[in-house]
C-alpha cells in the first residue's frame, strides 16, 4: 500500500491501483450532523434522518502518514487520520474529530463495470451494484418486496414487508471485482450506495473508528482474509453429517411419532430440534413460543427419557432460546430482581412488543446480566437438562430509545447486539466444555459474529417460490455471507413464514429438501402455521424424497469434512459464489441462485414451480459433468438439463481431485 501527496492532495494506491483519492474540488470526505428519525414496530425500523449539515473537507494535509482534513486553507482541521500501511492493508484510523459530527460520507473511486458483494447477508442480490442498502439489523420483512401483494399486506398490517435490503446481518464491508476489500470499522447505522458508476458512497452515521482497505492477488484469497479479519468460530460438529435435523413443534408425542416414521421411511436423521420445548402460544401470526426458557412438563412430560432414546442411537436434542424473556413467565421476576434487564428512560424495565406479548431485554452491556442468563438459562435450563444445541434467535431487536448498564447509545448497540448474543451463546458452551460438540445456529450477525457464531441460518423466508422471500433467497443469504467470513450457512426446508394466504406446497418442500442435501447442515421446520402447511410426513412420495436426498446428504460427509478443514485454514466458506473459481468469467459476477459447494460440486436449485428442466451457467475454465446423465458439458456456456423432482441440476467438475468420487453420487 502506498500514500502520497497530489499538487492538491493524496492518493492511496495498492500495486498502481487507486483505492482512495482527493482533490481540490474533488473531496473524498464531507462531514455533518443530523437527528435520526426512527420508527419501531417488532423489529422492523422506519428510519429517516433530520440532517443539519453536510460540509465537503476540500483540503486535505498530508504530513507524513498523518491526514489533516479541513474545510478550507487555514482553518482547524475537523478529521485526522493516521494511515498504518502494511504490504496489502491500510487502516486509516481516526485520531480526532470535531465533536459535533455524527455524519460522515465516503466517496471512493469505482469503475463502470465493478462487481460489488458483501454488506453481510443479502438475500435478494450478489452483486450490488446499481443499489443502495442499510446497514441496519431488523426483520428482513414478509415478501420483501414492495410490488408484491404479500408486501404490500404486510406493510399495511404492521410495517412488516420489508425491502430488497432489509437482513438480520448486515455488515458495513464489501468486496470489489479490483481486488479489494473495505470495511468501516463502526456499529452505526450506515448506508452504502453504489448507484453510480464512478464512485461508491458510503454514509455513517457516527465517526468511524477506522476505514480499512484490504487487497488480495486473487478473490479466494481475499474472501480468506476477511475471515482473518473478523475471526473462526469452532467447526461444525461431526454428528450434523449423519442426516437431517427435524423440527417439529407440537410436543413430546407428535415428535416420537415423527421419528419413529422417520426411521420406518429410511430417513437419516442427525437430532430432533423441538423448539416449542419451553412451550407454545397461540397469536395472530401463528403457532408463538413461550418465551420462559425451561422446560414446559406439560408440553414434554417425558423429555429426559426422549433425549435419552435419541443419544443412545447416536442423535441429538436441540431446543430454542432468545435474549429476551416474557413478562408472563416464571423467569421475568427472577431476572429483574438480578438487574439483568434493561431500562427505560424512567428507569424501570425496558418492554419490548415482539406481537402480542411483551418481553424484557437482557443487557448484555452488564456483564453481570451475561453470567446471569448463561448460567441461569443456557446453562442450568438448557445444557444440563441434556440439550446439545439450539437455535438462538432473535438479537436485532434492540430499541433505540432504552437505557443500557454500560452508559453507551442504544443507536450505537443496535448493530452490536447480535455480536453480544453469539458471545453469549459461545462462551456458554465453552464454560460447559462443550465448543464443537454442541451447536447453536442465529440468524442475526454483524461484523465480529463471525469468531463465535459456527452456523447461520437464512432466516424466515416464505414458504414459497417468490424472487424476495422465497428458496433462491437463501441461496443468495449464503453466498453473500460467505464472502465475509461466515463459513457455514443453511435454511428452514420448506421456508417458514405462512400468512396472507400463502400455504407451503409438496414440491416447494422438495424442491427445497434438493437444496439442502448439498448444504452444511439440513433442518426442517413446521413453520409459523404447521398445521395449515404441507409437512413432509403426509405423503409416503414426499417422505422417501426426503429419505433419499438425506441419503446424498449423508454421503457428502467427507467431502464437506474436507471443506470445513479448508474453512478452518484458508477461510474460505463451503457455499462459494461461481465467480470465486473462475474470475475471468465476468457473467457470473451477480448469479445469486447457484452455487459451487467446494470447488468441485455445482448446484443449481430449481426456485420455479411446475417446472422439470432448468438452465443452469457453468462458469468457464473447466468442462463440467452432469451427476444424473453423466453428460459432459464446456465451461463457459449455458447449459440446460432435465430437473425432476428428485434430480435437482448438480455438476461435477471434470479433472477436479473429487470428480470420481462425487460423480458416484449420481447413483444414490
Amino acid at each position: 500500500m502506498e500514500l502520497s501527496c497530489t499538487p492538491s492532495g493524496f492518493v492511496l494506491r495498492h500495486r498502481g491501483r487507486t483505492l482512495l483519492a482527493h482533490a481540490a474540488g474533488r473531496p473524498f470526505a464531507f462531514v455533518g450532523s443530523g437527528r435520526p428519525r426512527i420508527v419501531a414496530h417488532r423489529g422492523n425500523f422506519a428510519i429517516e434522518d433530520d440532517l443539519d449539515s453536510r460540509i465537503p473537507l476540500d483540503n486535505a494535509v498530508l504530513e507524513g502518514h498523518r491526514l489533516s482534513l479541513r474545510r478550507s486553507p487555514g482553518k482547524a482541521p475537523l478529521l485526522v487520520i493516521e494511515a498504518d500501511l502494511g504490504p496489502d492493508t491500510a487502516i486509516l484510523r481516526v485520531v480526532d474529530a470535531a465533536p459535533w459530527i455524527n455524519r460522515l460520507w465516503l466517496l471512493l473511486p469505482a469503475d463502470p463495470d465493478e462487481a460489488v458483494w458483501g454488506c453481510g447477508e443479502q438475500m435478494s442480490y450478489l452483486d450490488l451494484r446499481g443499489r443502495r442498502f442499510r446497514i441496519w439489523t431488523s426483520e428482513p420483512g414478509v415478501g420483501r418486496d414492495k410490488t408484491s401483494p404479500v408486501t404490500f399486506a404486510a406493510d399495511r398490517t404492521g410495517m412488516a414487508g420489508g425491502d430488497y435490503d432489509h437482513t438480520s446481518y448486515p455488515q458495513p464491508t464489501f468486496l470489489s471485482s479490483r481486488g479489494h476489500a473495505v470495511h468501516l470499522d463502526s456499529t452505526a447505522h450506515a448506508r452504502f450506495d453504489f448507484r453510480h458508476p464512478d464512485r461508491h458512497e458510503l454514509e455513517v452515521w457516527a465517526v468511524p473508528a477506522a476505514i480499512e482497505f484490504h487487497a488480495a492477488p486473487d478473490l479466494p484469497t481475499l474472501v480468506g482474509r476477511m475471515a482473518d479479519r473478523f475471526g473462526r468460530p469452532a467447526a461444525l460438529p461431526e454428528w450434523v453429517d449423519r442426516g437431517v435435523i427435524l423440527g417439529l413443534k407440537r410436543g413430546q408425542d407428535h415428535a416420537g411419532a415423527r421419528l419413529d416414521e422417520a426411521a420406518r421411511a429410511g430417513v437419516r436423521v442427525a437430532g430432533l430440534w423441538c423448539e416449542d420445548w419451553a412451550g407454545v402460544r397461540q397469536t395472530e401470526f401463528g403457532t408463538r413460543l413461550f418465551w420462559d426458557w425451561r422446560w414446559q412438563r406439560a408440553r414434554y412430560p417425558r423429555l429426559p427419557e426422549l433425549i435419552a432414546r435419541l443419544h443412545g442411537e447416536g442423535k441429538k436434542f436441540l431446543g430454542y432460546v432468545s435474549p429476551y424473556l416474557c413478562r408472563d413467565g416464571t423467569l421475568f421476576a427472577e431476572a429483574e430482581a438480578a438487574g439483568a434487564f434493561a431500562r427505560d428512560a424512567a428507569g424501570g424495565t425496558a418492554l419490548v412488543d415482539f406481537g402480542e406479548f411483551e418481553c424484557g431485554v437482557i443487557d448484555f452491556t452488564a456483564p453481570e446480566a451475561g453470567d446471569w442468563f448463561r448460567a441461569r438459562i443456557l446453562r442450568r435450563e438448557m445444557l444440563d437438562l441434556g440439550m446439545d444445541g439450539w437455535m438462538a434467535d432473535f438479537g436485532e431487536y434492540l430499541p433505540t430509545a432504552i437505557r443500557l448498564a454500560s452508559g453507551a447509545d442504544p443507536m450505537l448497540e443496535h448493530n452490536t447486539w447480535p455480536l453480544r448474543w453469539a458471545e453469549q451463546n459461545a462462551r456458554a458452551l465453552a464454560e460447559a466444555g462443550r465448543t464443537g460438540d454442541a451447536l447453536f445456529f442465529m440468524r442475526a450477525g454483524g461484523a465480529g459474529t463471525q469468531a463465535h457464531c459456527p452456523l447461520l441460518w437464512a432466516g424466515d423466508q416464505c414458504v414459497d417460490f417468490s424472487r424476495h422471500d422465497g428458496l433462491e433467497t437463501a441461496v443468495c443469504a449464503a453466498l453473500s455471507a460467505g464472502l465475509v467470513g461466515n463459513a457455514c450457512s443453511h435454511s428452514d426446508i420448506g421456508g417458514y413464514t405462512s400468512l396472507f394466504g400463502l400455504r407451503r406446497t409438496p414440491e416447494l418442500f422438495m424442491r427445497w429438501a434438493e437444496l439442502a442435501a448439498f448444504t452444511p447442515v439440513m433442518r426442517t421446520h413446521e413453520g409459523n402455521r404447521p398445521a395449515d402447511n404441507f409437512q413432509w410426513w403426509e405423503d409416503a412420495g414426499v417422505t422417501a424424497h426426503l429419505a433419499r436426498m438425506t441419503a446424498l446428504f449423508a454421503a457428502l460427509a467427507p467431502y464437506r469434512r474436507v471443506l470445513i478443514a479448508e474453512a478452518a485454514s484458508c477461510g474460505l466458506p463451503l457455499m462459494r459464489p461461481l465467480f470465486l473459481h473462475a474470475p475471468q468469467d465476468r457473467a457470473l459476477a451477480g448469479i445469486h441462485d447457484q452455487f459451487l459447494l467446494g470447488s468441485d460440486l455445482l448446484v443449481a436449485p430449481v426456485h420455479t414451480p411446475g417446472v422439470d428442466a432448468w438452465e443452469v451457467m457453468l462458469p468457464a475454465g473447466s468442462d463440467w459433468r452432469h451427476l444424473w446423465s453423466g453428460e459432459a458439458w464446456r465451461g463457459g456456456l449455458p447449459a440446460r438439463v432435465a430437473a425432476p423432482l428428485g434430480t435437482p441440476p448438480v455438476f461435477v467438475r471434470v479433472g477436479g481431485a473429487w470428480e470420481e468420487r462425487l460423480s458416484a453420487l449420481g447413483g444414490i
